[in-house]
């Protein structure tokens, strides 16, 4: 089940994300997506408590958000 500590690293993850568009360093930002993509792709095929994967899942649809701005971006 997805904890706070967990949580709090998602979001860091993703504030690294926006923070190296931001800087125009779309590398490092393509990298860390990747990596908290798989986490988040770990967490739902873990979790079985329905209102976790609802959570989960708008983490997923901003990355993928994330994902669509970086790659107009390149």
């Amino acid at each position: 089940m997805m904890n706070q500590e967990q949580l709090t690293q998602l979001n860091k993850g993703i504030q690294v994300i926006i923070d190296a568009m931001a800087s125009k360093e779309y590398k490092t930002a393509n990298n860390k997506l990747a990596e908290v993509s798989d986490v988040i792709d770990d967490l739902i095929d873990t979790t079985e408590d329905d209102a976790v994967l609802v959570e989960i899942s708008k983490y997923q649809v901003l990355l993928n958000h994330l994902q669509v701005k970086l790659n107009a971006s390149e």
